[in-house]
C-alpha cells in the first residue's frame, strides 16, 4: 500500500462515527411498550361507554368492571414469574416476538366478545402473553446499554407507559365515539402489527449479533459493559438456580418488589377509574373527559425522561422513589379536597405526574443489584410479585366506590397507600443508591 493510499485509509477510519443502532432499540422498545400498553388501557374508557356497560351487563356493578383490569393484572402477574425466566432462555428478541402474536389473538378475541364471561378471556390471554414483554425490555437494556447509560434508557422504554394512556384515553374515545367499542379492540390489532415487524427486523438479543453496529459503537458499549462483567463473572459461573437464590436473598430485592408494588397500585387504580371518576363525579363531557384524563400521563412521560437523566447524572435512584411517593399522595388529597374541577384537575395532574420518576428509578436500581445471567428472571420476579398485589387495586377501589357510593373514597384509598411506598423508598435510600 503506497503512503498515499494509508492516508486515506487512516483519515476514512478517523472521519468514520460509530452507529446509533442502541438508540433504535430504545425507540424500538418504547413502541412495544406504548402498544402494550394501550392495548391494555382502552378497557379504562370503555367503562365510561354506555352502550358497551349495556352489551356486557355491567352498568352500576362497579365490582365487576374493576374485575376486567384485576383479572388482567393478576395474570399478567403470575405471567411475569412463569415465563419472565424465557428471555434468559430463547432470548428476548424471540420472547418479545411470540408475546406480541399473543395481543392480536387476544385483542380479536375482546372484539368479537359477546358476553362478559368472554371479554375475560380475552383479558386473561392479554395478560398472560404481555407478561413476556416487560422482563425482556429489562433484559435488552442490560445487554445493549453501558451502566452510566441505564438510567436514561429504562426511562426512554418506560416512558411508553405514560405516552400510552395520554394518545389512548382520546383516541379510543374518539373510535369508540365515531365506530362503537369493538372496533377499538381491531383498531388496537392493527397497530400491533407495527412493533411486531420492528422487532424481528431491526433487532438482536446483544450488540455482536447485530450486523448494523460498527466497531467504533460496539467498543463504547463493550467497555462500558467490562467492568460490570468482571464483577459478575464470578456469579456468572454460578447455576441458574443459584443465581435465583441470590436474587430471592437479596433483602434489597424485596424492598424494592414492595415499593414497586405501591407504585403500581396507584398507577393501575387511576388508570382505571380515572375516566370514569371524571364522568361520574366531576360530571365532564365525553370530550372533556377524554383531554382530562390524559393530561396526568403527558407529565408522567416528561418526569420520566427527567428521572432517568437524573438516575445518570448523580448515580441515585432511591431518593427519586421517595417523590413519587410524595408527589402521587400529596396530588390526590389536595385534588379532592378542592371543588373547582379546573383547579381539582391541574393538582391531580401535577401530583399524578410525579408518579412518572418511580419506573426507571426502580428498574435502574433493580439492574444494580440482579446480575447478568437472570435480569430477565430478576424483573419478572419484581414485576409479577409487585402486580400480583396492584392487581387487587382496581377492583378494591371498585369495591370502596360501591360501599361508600363516592368515587372520591376510591381515590382516598389510593393516596392513602403512598405512605407505605413512602417508608419504602426511605428505608432504600439508606441501604441503595
Amino acid at each position: 500500500m503506497s503512503q498515499a493510499t494509508g492516508t486515506q485509509f487512516a483519515l476514512a477510519t478517523t472521519r468514520e462515527k460509530p452507529t446509533r443502532q442502541r438508540h433504535l432499540l430504545s425507540l424500538i422498545l418504547v413502541i412495544t411498550v406504548f402498544v402494550a400498553f394501550i392495548d391494555r388501557l382502552n378497557i379504562s374508557v370503555l367503562m365510561a361507554d354506555k352502550t358497551f356497560l349495556a352489551d356486557m351487563k355491567l352498568a352500576g356493578d362497579t365490582v365487576s368492571q374493576g374485575l376486567l383490569m384485576t383479572v388482567f393484572i393478576i395474570v399478567y402477574a403470575i405471567g411475569n414469574v412463569f415465563l419472565g425466566p424465557l428471555g434468559d432462555f430463547m432470548g428476548p428478541r424471540k420472547a418479545m416476538v411470540l408475546s406480541l402474536l399473543g395481543w392480536e389473538v387476544s385483542l380479536v378475541v375482546g372484539g368479537l366478545a359477546p358476553f362478559f364471561a368472554f371479554l375475560i378471556l380475552s383479558r386473561v390471554l392479554l395478560g398472560a402473553t404481555e407478561a413476556m414483554q416487560w422482563p425482556m425490555q429489562s433484559t435488552f437494556v442490560k445487554n445493549w446499554f453501558p451502566l452510566k447509560e441505564r438510567g436514561k434508557a429504562n426511562a426512554i422504554w418506560g416512558s411508553g407507559t405514560s405516552i400510552a394512556p395520554a394518545i389512548c384515553m382520546p383516541l379510543v374515545t374518539a373510535v369508540v365515539y365515531y365506530s362503537g367499542w369493538r372496533a377499538s379492540f381491531f383498531v388496537l390489532a392493527a397497530i400491533g402489527v407495527v412493533p411486531l415487524l420492528l422487532l424481528w427486523f431491526l433487532t438482536t438479543d446483544t450488540p455482536r449479533e447485530s450486523k448494523r453496529i460498527n466497531h467504533l459503537e460496539l467498543h463504547c458499549i463493550e467497555s462500558g459493559l467490562s467492568a460490570e462483567m468482571e464483577a459478575e463473572a464470578q456469579m456468572n459461573q454460578n447455576t441458574y438456580r443459584e443465581n435465583v437464590k441470590a436474587i430471592l436473598t437479596n433483602y434489597r430485592f424485596w424492598l424494592l418488589t414492595g415499593f414497586y408494588a405501591v407504585h403500581s397500585s396507584v398507577y393501575f387504580g387511576v388508570l382505571s377509574w380515572l375516566p370514569a371518576y371524571l364522568k361520574a363525579t366531576r360530571g365532564v363531557s365525553w370530550t372533556v373527559m377524554g383531554m382530562w384524563a390524559s393530561a396526568p400521563f403527558w407529565l408522567i412521560f416528561f418526569c420520566k425522561l427527567f428521572c432517568g437523566y437524573c438516575c445518570d447524572k448523580t448515580g441515585r435512584r432511591a431518593p427519586f422513589m421517595l417523590i413519587t411517593m410524595l408527589g402521587g399522595g400529596l396530588g390526590i388529597y389536595f385534588s379532592i379536597a378542592t371543588h373547582d374541577n379546573l383547579t381539582a384537575m391541574v393538582i391531580l395532574t401535577l401530583g399524578l405526574g410525579l408518579i412518572g420518576f418511580g419506573t426507571p428509578a426502580s428498574y435502574t436500581l433493580l439492574q444494580d443489584v440482579v446480575p447478568r445471567r437472570a435480569i430477565s428472571t430478576g424483573a419478572g420476579l419484581m414485576n409479577g410479585l409487585a402486580n400480583v398485589i396492584a392487581g387487587l387495586s382496581p377492583v378494591t377501589v371498585g369495591y370502596v366506590i360501591r360501599v361508600t357510593g363516592s368515587y372520591h373514597s376510591g381515590l382516598m384509598y389510593l393516596g392513602s397507600i403512598t405512605i407505605i411506598g413512602g417508608v419504602i423508598a426511605l428505608i432504600l435510600i439508606k441501604v441503595a443508591r
